[in-house]
């Protein structure tokens, strides 16, 4: 079972920065994806950002790139989402996810959800 908890969220304006944190707990496997997705209000769920934590390796959409920034702290079990340059499109609720994998679709999925929490970017 693995237990995630996000925390971070707010309102900011265009242009602003936050940090979202994840305590994660349980069993994480060495080879485990741990992500962030979004979903705005009517929209699908969708993959923002992953890491594979054996290998270090990294995803990001294409709509966040060179703006979010995912890293993990390995001591406090914490995974993060640096958000620089924000906009009012990258409003939605953020979720941690586990055990994330792709389809051929190019669509993320993940088997492990924490709660979300909500950004909300004003113009």
């Amino acid at each position: 079972q693995v237990l995630l908890v996000e925390s971070g969220g707010g309102s900011v304006q265009a242009g602003e920065s936050l940090r979202l944190s994840c305590g994660v707990s349980g069993k994480i496997y060495s080879r485990y994806c741990l992500g962030w997705f979004r979903q705005a209000p009517g929209k699908e769920r969708e993959g923002v950002a992953a890491v594979n934590t054996g290998r270090g390796s990294d995803y990001y959409a294409d709509a966040v790139k060179g703006r979010f920034i995912i890293s993990q702290d390995t001591a406090k079990n914490t995974l993060y989402l640096q958000m620089n340059s924000l906009k009012p499109e990258d409003t939605a609720m953020y979720y941690c996810a586990a055990d994330c994998y792709a389809l051929r679709s190019g669509r993320w999925l993940a088997n492990y959800w924490g709660r979300g929490t909500q950004v909300t970017v004003s113009s």
